[in-house]
């Protein structure tokens, strides 16, 4: 999907009260921009890193920049957590996923205590997706989820499960932004029950997919699966 434009380039001086950001765009000044993560953007939110900010001319908001893209090694990282979902839905509807081509979308579908991010559906079965945005590495080039401990991760992997032993086809679709990753697996030194209930997700037959994303100072679109580790 296409991003904002047009973005400004600055170095980001400091995170805080976790959806603010100092940064320092080219010209010298210091902005307070808005950031749309509640996790803690471990290796990103790292004062000096090159980022990307955008600018809203809307006169209701508080805060007319909002951070778009952090440079971690080389690679432009998309922390918007708001924008994940939309990212999944495109190659959804475009069929840039192959193992789940050729369904109908529909995002936000109730299911259990949660709302799961997409239900597809065509003539054969129903398929239950849960999104996860991973900007984290835990090695040289494998990525990790979570950055902090989620029970709201957690409890999506329970709905899976049990959505799994109803008879739907279930998902849990961790699109990943580090575009040095090669591969995927669950951040268990931060979160050993989410690591746990991921395996155990996916030995009840939850499916595990990581995809990387292709990010540029203009758009952010799924790319090329990578593998999932969970020995």
């Amino acid at each position: 999907m296409k991003l904002p434009q047009p973005l400004l380039e600055g170095r980001l001086l400091r995170r805080y009260q976790r959806f603010l950001t100092d940064v320092e765009l080219a010209d010298g000044r210091v902005v307070t921009a808005h950031t749309p993560n509640t996790g803690s953007m471990k290796q990103c939110a790292v004062p000096g890193h090159r980022v990307l900010v955008s600018i809203s001319d809307n006169p209701k908001r508080k805060l007319p920049y909002t951070l778009e893209l952090i440079e971690v090694n080389g690679h432009w990282v998309d922390t918007h957590t708001h924008r994940t979902n939309r990212v999944v839905e495109e190659g959804l509807r475009q069929g840039a996923i192959a193992p789940l081509a050729g369904y109908q979308v529909r995002a936000e579908y109730p299911f259990g205590a949660s709302r799961l991010d997409f239900m597809l559906e065509n003539e054969r079965e129903k398929v239950l997706v849960e999104v996860k945005n991973v900007t984290l590495c835990c090695a040289a080039t494998v990525a990790c989820f979570p950055d902090a401990v989620t029970t709201r991760g957690q409890k999506h992997l329970r709905e899976l499960m049990a959505a799994r032993q109803q008879g739907y086809r279930t998902v849990i679709f961790f699109l990943v932004q580090r575009g040095e990753a090669e591969a995927f697996t669950p951040a268990d030194a931060i979160d050993p029950d989410y690591g746990r209930l991921l395996r155990q997700a996916a030995a009840c037959g939850v499916e595990v997919m990581a995809y990387r994303s292709l990010v540029t100072p203009t758009e952010n679109r799924v790319g090329p699966p990578l593998s999932v580790l969970l020995g």
